[in-house]
Order: C-alpha cells, then structure tokens, then sequence
C-alpha cells in the first residue's frame, strides 16, 4: 500500500474513534493484521496493566476491554499524520477521565504505525505515563 492509503485508512480509524468516543475498537480490529507487534509506553504499570504489549490481534482486545472499563473518552485530537515509506505517526492530544475517581488526564499522544499488505503490523503508542498513574491512585 501506498503511504496515502495508509493515511488514509488511519484518518478514518481516528474520525471513528473520535465521534464513537472509543466505541470504534471493530474498526481497530480490523485494520490490524492477526499478529500485530503492540506496546505501549506504560509497559503495564499497576492498575492500568492491560496498557502493555500484545503480540497478536486476539490478544489486543484486552487492551481495548481495560480502556472501556476504566476510561471514559472525552477527546481525542489528531493534529498531524507523517507518513514515510510503511510507516505512519500521529501527533495528536486526547483527554480521559478515570471512572474509579473522575480524576482527568489531558495528555499529549503520539502512535507509530507500521503497514505491510494493507494492514497494521507494527504500533506503539507514547503518552504522558505519570499523569495516567497518577489518576489511577
């Protein structure tokens, strides 16, 4: 796939994640190839564990159940995709809301992307880690 449609087939998952305010996971699942490289910058701290890595799309739903459990969405911002060769980043901002206290998160956020055969094999995801701890405490 071209560095366009990468783009673009990652515009479309952000619109939906935006407007369903995290009720998209479908969608991610099935942008992402079946054995997906995931991480995430929290490395599965204490209470938000499931914001680790993943090695396999089937696995990857648990990521997207401890999000649904714990998290409300209030936005999510994408302010810039960069695409070159495979590769897509999104610069964006997004803002959370911790259920078990109402404790919000306002956070820079960037997603690195990798794509082969029109699928996502690679992400990793970059947030402020201290301010997600600090919410769930």
């Amino acid at each position: 796939m071209s560095e366009a449609a990468n783009v673009s087939m990652l515009q479309e998952a952000y619109r939906r994640w935006k407007d369903t305010r995290g009720g998209s996971v479908d969608h991610w699942m099935s942008i992402c190839d079946e054995n997906i490289k995931f991480g995430s910058l929290a490395q599965g701290a204490p209470k938000i564990a499931y914001l680790t890595s993943y090695s396999a799309r089937d696995e990857l739903a648990r990521y997207f159940e401890g999000l649904a459990q714990d998290w409300e969405m209030i936005d999510y911002r994408v302010d810039a995709l960069v695409a070159q060769d495979d590769r897509v980043v999104m610069l964006g901002e997004c803002s959370w809301r911790y259920k078990a206290n109402g404790k919000v998160v306002r956070t820079p956020k960037v997603d690195s992307w990798r794509f082969a055969h029109g699928k996502a094999v690679e992400f990793y995801e970059y947030f402020d880690t201290a301010q997600v701890q600090a919410a769930t405490e």
